[in-house]
């Protein structure tokens, strides 16, 4: 089918409009002169401003006027001094003289403010119209106590003051009303902005969430109205793509003068420019029916008794009022009677062939679209004409690409008030209640605003970046299940973990949810994630992140057993929040249990089925700030740690790659074979899809498989993600070969470029941490297809704010007296107050590197002291600490040096080697926080006071060790930013 569509219809991009930005001029002060009687009937009778106040409101409309009531010049020339006023309506018979004398006076001393004249018809008026100058008036209207006029009368002018601006900004649409006759245009016009308002109400219903429903209602489409022939050409010729239909009079005047033909001449010139634009012709004499009809013009009957009636019928028809009826061209009988957007979506490969030509032929989807203020499909749509494109299959799955794109423009960025007549596989983010989001879904919404507001996202080759499908539980759902299965006093009690998990686990949800898990459950169509969001997680100051627990259910084709599950594993996260860790945690943080408050996110999991287990084939946690960078790695470009399945692994420390997103080929990690052999990912998580039942534990990784990494070489997910290890050759290749050990390297997508892995990677860090005006922490996941495309996903948004890495002084600033080490090259960030021991390699200038191996043996076994009595140190010596040749440090493993809190490499004059910034075990620097120093006072890089140490007397000493206490902590301060570090004695 696509090889019909030409490429330009193929292949589209929507651009999104925003309704924010419209109907920003507004009529908010009408000042009414008029006399005693008549203002006494406007407040008293008419009730003006509690009508107009009513009918706002009724309509949903905001900003409702306000009008202040004078009854002579010089007091409406008081007001007009003291207050803004947007309009004045001067009435009949006021107490100075009549409305057009008024009106004149007014106007010509505030000749800025709109003025109209409101007046009774009589024969007298009407020759004293003819003969007056009415163009220094906005508009003469009759006045027959009708207060609906004065409501179209504030639109009207509202619609003149922002046409221009609302159709640049978004394309709203104008409808023309060409009529001269003030009695005529005084009755339709009340008429007309009625069926428009409750029409601003049907544009109303394609909202996601009751902000953007009012905001949509501003897309509503305005009424100009033109009295001459030139007039209404050139509004006409300055709007003409935007004319969603004409309304003209028969007779009106054409060069000044009246021409009984003016209609027909309009609305012929306007037809040879455009020939789907609904035109009609209304007028009081009937033999202009056959004329109008003759040349495809609709026509009303002005002196018909039901002339509202029968133009409101048309306006449905031909200008895309109302519900859209796609109809038997031959019989004209209704087949399929659409409501909203979504039911076109969902029926536009059923509708009957000939049905569909007829409408297609006569640009009606089109313009019931532009109506509905679907603007961006609608301007698309009206490209693709019959002319062009004579395919009605063709012309179907335009319109279904079209519909879809922009569903999923409008759903992106924006919390949708979940709606089972509209969530489906093209929904995106939705929620359930009025509570809060918690944290997490607060963050989730503002990742997908970011991903909204930044469309360079979306431009990246091959690869699609979203958020997974989501609807959160908000915290009002929380209260009313705790309130109505009385679990607070469980919940707060003593009771263990599992006896709260038991008693939440028996409680019932609300039985209102059923269907809208089950219509959750068709849209998805994949695992679900039923993750934690509280009011204090992930918040700005206090994150709580991994405090609550987090439960995956696999998907099953017995959705009534998927439901079991699902209501568990929720009723187990709302459980967690008065286990003993959460309740501990509140306690150190000063947080009171009963303000902590509990949303839900259900969400999508990211991955793939591969048999009975179920995983992305990467999982990732990108860090906008990097505290250890090495080589030409700046604490500015960021880290990101990535690991093959489930991202539960890495939160659970798991071995992962560590890579900067500016600097791809520089990996650590794989720089050496031996170090890949031993540093890299050897196991990963997955979903056990065969877990089934609601046995749920207070461990939430209960049906989480811990996988190696050859188990997934069946399944067929290391494309791209993986090199190969040739034990014959004794080299690791880059990619998926036969045999040999499979080594984790993520070489494909961060050196081979099969996805923009890196450039991906920047940009939600930079966009990340500049919306949110911190460093941030991103969790993300992606599943890499052997098509060489990927699904992007970002899961999780939050600021890094840790109490350990809080640092308010300027290290740099601190003077040398204070110091007993201080590097110009440090690795690490934050305070450490808790260290009181130094051990120190003992060295003068005659130092030599062959006992090296020795010194490794006493650090071991001094280490082994302070593990068992949980204690931290601090760790200085020469050389690289780690090196496998001794002859260039200190040959310690990890496990030697494990206690250390602060490990300090210092260059001597006789034995220089290039420092190592702990690269030999850099992943549990990393991991525990471990600060790392590197000194050389040979050229004044940096400072230690080894005479200070000699000095106090020794806890214990060898022939190459010394241990020392000092009698309070030492201050060890990082900068991880300007990677400057001290330690304060």
């Amino acid at each position: 089918m696509e090889s019909n569509i030409p490429q330009e219809w193929n292949k589209f991009y929507l651009k999104d409009v925003t309704f924010v930005n419209l109907m920003m001029r507004r009529v908010y002060n009408v000042l009414i002169v008029a006399n005693p009687y008549d203002a006494f009937m406007l407040e008293d009778d008419g009730r003006v401003e509690e009508k107009i106040y009513n009918e706002y409101m009724e309509l949903g409309l905001r900003y409702p006027p306000t009008f202040t009531q004078v009854s002579t010049i010089d007091e409406a020339e008081k007001v007009l001094m003291t207050t803004n006023v947007d309009l004045v309506l001067c009435m009949p018979g006021n107490a100075d003289n009549d409305a057009f004398t008024v009106a004149r006076d007014i106007k010509g001393r505030f000749p800025d403010i709109h003025c109209i004249v409101l007046t009774p018809f009589s024969h007298g008026i009407t020759r004293r119209m003819q003969n007056e100058d009415l163009s220094m008036f906005d508009y003469v209207f009759c006045w027959l106590g009708n207060t609906n006029l004065i409501l179209s009368i504030i639109k009207l002018i509202e619609d003149k003051m922002n046409i221009e601006h609302d159709i640049k900004e978004a394309g709203v649409q104008m409808i023309l009303l060409v009529e001269d006759s003030v009695r005529f245009y005084s009755s339709i016009l009340p008429n007309l902005y009625s069926y428009i308002l409750v029409q601003s109400q049907r544009i109303s219903t394609e909202a996601l969430n009751r902000h953007s429903a009012t905001m949509r209602m501003r897309g509503r489409p305005k009424v100009v109205l033109a009295r001459s022939y030139e007039e209404a050409m050139e509004l006409y010729e300055k709007y003409k793509d935007n004319t969603l239909g004409v309304i003209s009079d028969a007779r009106f005047p054409v060069n000044g003068e009246k021409d009984s033909d003016a209609g027909l001449k309009l609305l012929r010139a306007i037809r040879a420019q455009d020939e789907y634009v609904p035109l009609i012709m209304e007028s009081s004499d009937s033999d202009n029916r056959q004329r109008a009809e003759a040349e495809g013009f609709r026509f009303v009957d002005k002196n018909s008794k039901k002339m509202s009636i029968d133009l409101k019928r048309i306006m449905e028809e031909h200008m895309g009022f109302g519900d859209f009826i796609f109809r038997n061209p031959v019989t004209r009988e209704e087949i399929v009677r659409i409501h909203n957007l979504k039911e076109l979506q969902d029926n536009i490969f059923k509708i009957p062939r000939d049905s569909m030509l007829y409408h297609i032929s006569r640009n009606h989807m089109s313009r019931w679209l532009c109506a509905r203020a679907i603007f961006p499909v609608s301007a698309f749509l009206k490209q693709v004409t019959w002319h062009k494109l004579q395919d009605v299959d063709a012309h179907r799955k335009i319109i279904f690409d079209a519909i879809v794109q922009y569903r999923h423009m409008k759903n992106t960025g924006v919390v949708a008030v979940f709606d089972r007549g509209k969530f489906d596989k093209y929904a995106h983010f939705a929620r359930i209640g009025e509570g809060s989001l918690g944290g997490k879904g607060r963050g989730l919404a503002f990742l997908d605003n970011i991903i909204k507001r930044h469309p360079e996202f979306s431009q990246l080759p091959g690869v699609t970046v979203q958020i997974p499908k989501t609807v959160v539980l908000c915290t009002d759902v929380f209260d009313q299940f705790m309130e109505q299965n009385n679990l607070y006093q469980i919940a707060l009690s003593d009771a263990s973990d599992e006896e709260i998990l038991a008693a939440f686990l028996k409680a019932q949800l609300p039985d209102s949810l059923i269907d809208d898990f089950f219509t959750f459950f068709e849209a998805t169509g994949s695992p679900i994630a039923v993750r934690s969001s509280s009011l204090l997680e992930d918040a700005h100051y206090q994150p709580f992140a991994g405090i609550y627990s987090t439960y995956m259910i696999p998907w099953l084709d017995d959705k009534y057993a998927m439901l079991r599950m699902l209501a568990a594993a929720i009723k187990g996260v709302y459980a967690s929040v008065y286990y003993r860790d959460s309740k501990a945690y509140m306690t150190a943080t000063s947080n009171v249990i009963d303000q902590e408050k509990m949303a839900v996110i259900l969400q999508s999991v990211v991955g793939k089925s591969y048999g009975d287990r179920y995983y992305p084939n990467m999982s990732g946690v990108l860090r906008s700030i990097n505290y250890y960078p090495i080589g030409n790695e700046t604490a500015e470009e960021g880290i990101a740690s990535l690991a093959l399945g489930l991202g539960k692994y890495i939160v659970d420390g798991g071995q992962t790659l560590r890579v900067s997103p500016y600097h791809p080929d520089q990996v650590l990690q794989t720089s050496e074979m031996e170090t890949a052999l031993r540093e890299t990912q050897t196991k990963f998580y997955a979903l056990d899809m065969k877990h089934v039942g609601e046995d749920f534990k207070v461990d939430d990784g209960f049906n989480i498989l811990q996988l190696k990494v050859k188990d997934a070489v069946a399944d067929n997910s290391l494309n791209y993600i993986v090199s190969t290890y040739d034990p014959y050759d004794q080299v690791i290749r880059d990619g998926l070969y036969d045999g040999g050990r499979k080594i984790v390297s993520f070489c494909g997508v961060l050196q081979q470029g099969i996805i923009p892995l890196p450039q991906l990677l920047r940009m939600s860090m930079e966009y990340g941490a500049d919306s949110m005006r911190r460093p941030v922490e991103i969790e993300f996941a992606c599943n890499v297809n052997a098509d060489r495309t990927a699904d992007f996903y970002l899961l999780q948004i939050r600021p890094i704010v840790d109490s350990k890495q809080m640092l308010d002084e300027d290290v740099a600033s601190i003077p040398d007296s204070r110091c007993l080490l201080r590097s110009h090259r440090s690795l690490g960030h934050g305070v450490c107050e808790d260290v009181c021991d130094v051990v120190y390699v003992k060295y003068d200038d005659d130092f030599t590197a062959m006992n090296n191996p020795r010194v490794a043996d006493d650090i071991e076994r001094i280490n082994r002291k302070f593990l068992a009595d949980d204690r931290g140190y601090v760790l200085v010596g020469p050389g690289r600490w780690g090196s496998s040749d001794s002859w260039l440090g200190v040959p310690v493993k990890w496990p030697h040096i494990s206690a250390a809190r602060l490990i300090v490499e210092v260059a001597l004059k006789n034995y220089r080697v290039d420092p190592s910034q702990g690269t030999h075990f850099f992943q549990n620097l990393t991991s525990f926080g471990v600060g790392y120093f590197t000194i050389d006072t040979n050229t004044g890089d940096g400072l230690f006071k080894k005479e200070l140490l000699d000095s106090m007397e020794a806890i214990e000493e060898t022939e190459y060790v010394r241990h020392v206490r000092f009698d309070k902590p030492l201050r060890i301060l990082m900068d991880g930013m300007k990677q400057e570090g001290v330690c304060l004695c």
